[in-house]
């Protein structure tokens, strides 16, 4: 299967990689075949890295990237095998891969091991990525090992190792046009998915049920699989914000968060919502929903270009902390409460991360030990929370409450996009959605 890019945006960043490397030989393998059990695989997910190089979904591959005066592109995969098409469906081969996705050079997986010595030979610095899998670092050092005993013979081995996640992740930190659009798509599938979420939920239900109704939604529409496991969480256990179990009982009176995202042609969606079980939020519960609204606002309001990653979190914090004090969760001045993070007993993660092909994507968020600036073209989510562990000292009127936003924002040249604004998130329109149910 083809990616749906044009096989020209991959040569480019193939290009672009090798003009940061300046010189030297990039190698990026695709990410391996798991085994469920016995002789059953899980479903098959390239390397991202590797995707976002090459638009080639098959496993058993592996990029070679030469920069310098006459960079080049070398693919390695699998073989042409119509036996082997006959159980597992369609394979390129060396040649089609070759024309299909503009490499200059491709050739059999079988000959990696031949052919390598000879790429990263004489070449200043070899680009991978080592410490992720024994097995392929080991194949690495062998490679570079038969190099170096050819020294006699005037060749020389890369006298540098470099990491290229590094040039990569800086690439993939700011969106194409083309990625922005694929990342609309998958916000676009997932909002829908919420929607029905929503409609679907009544008391007595199940949260698996739920979570069908939203893995239907994403396949339904084109989506590939789900960008994580989705959490689907009622009542007390919206307090737990790595929940996956999706096997309780939805009750009258509870709220259900919802984190759910599809993937779409690799690019990832992410989206958190939190409504009321049976369509209506009880009085506390509108409190607290209000505070993390309001945290939200503040925060995709810190969104623009040249602001600090933190900005977003700093806005965020500052209005819970705010809230916590007036809804008499915590006491002291908004600045001791910061000063001191006791807002961390409701409100423990940061507000958001970048977001992909990955969910939590490339690049880093600090350079240099500073904050770095927002530019046009990152996308991140922002999603602030409260948890209300039922315990000493809580108000019994909010105990059990858990409360998640969360949206997919891209800087704009001004401001900010946000791409999953289709679910619903204002009170008012959660509720007049789910009474819609009944129609």
């Amino acid at each position: 299967m083809e990616s749906n890019l044009d096989a020209g945006i991959y040569q480019q960043r193939r290009a672009r990689l090798a003009a940061a490397m300046r010189s030297g030989v990039a190698i990026v393998p695709t990410a391996p075949e798991r085994a469920r059990n016995r002789d059953s695989h899980y479903p098959y997910r390239f390397d991202s890295y590797f995707y976002y190089l090459t638009g080639f979904r098959e496993p058993e591959a592996v990029l070679v990237v030469v920069a310098g005066a006459e960079p080049k592109s070398i693919l390695f995969c699998r073989d042409k095998d119509i036996e082997r098409e006959i159980w597992d469906g369609f394979r390129y081969g060396a040649e089609a891969a070759r024309t299909a996705f503009g490499f200059d050079e491709a050739h059999s997986i079988q000959q990696m091991d031949v052919l390598m010595p000879d790429f990263i030979a004489d070449r200043g610095a070899l680009y991978c990525h080592l410490g992720a899998d024994s097995s392929w670092d080991a194949r690495v050092t062998g490679w570079l090992n038969q190099v170096r005993g050819r020294a006699r013979s005037g060749v020389a081995a890369p006298s540098e190792i470099k990491d290229v996640h590094v040039p990569l992740d800086e690439m993939r930190l700011i969106k194409a046009p083309e990625e922005l659009a694929l990342m609309r798509r998958a916000a676009a599938i997932t909002a829908g998915a919420h929607r029905r979420a929503m409609r679907a939920a009544r008391p007595g239900g199940t949260e698996y049920e739920i979570e069908a109704e939203l893995l239907h939604e994403f396949r339904w529409h084109g989506s590939q699989a789900p960008a994580y496991a989705p959490i689907v969480a009622a009542g007390e256990r919206a307090c737990v914000l790595h929940y996956v179990q999706n096997d309780g009982v939805l009750t009258d009176g509870d709220l259900l968060l919802i984190d759910a995202g599809c993937e779409l042609d690799g690019y990832a969606a992410d989206i958190t919502r939190t409504f009321p079980v049976n369509g209506r939020f009880s009085g506390p519960q509108r409190e607290i929903y209000d505070l993390v609204l309001a945290a939200q606002s503040a925060a995709i309001a810190a969104v623009k270009p040249g602001n600090r990653w933190d900005a977003p979190h700093r806005a965020a914090v500052e209005t819970l902390a705010q809230g916590m004090i007036d809804l008499k969760l915590l006491a002291g001045s908004v600045a001791e409460v910061l000063e001191t993070e006791s807002y961390r007993k409701f409100y423990m993660h940061r507000t958001g991360h970048w977001l992909g092909l990955d969910v939590h994507d490339a690049g880093d968020y600090k350079r240099e030990g500073e904050w770095r600036l927002l530019a046009p073209g990152m996308v991140l989510t922002v999603e602030p929370g409260c948890y209300i562990r039922p315990g000493a000292g809580v108000p019994e009127r909010f105990a059990g409450i858990g409360v998640r936003i969360e949206d997919d924002v891209a800087v704009t040249d001004t401001g900010a996009e946000v791409l999953t604004r289709d679910a619903p998130k204002r009170p008012a329109d959660i509720e007049s959605w789910m009474r819609s149910r009944n129609a």
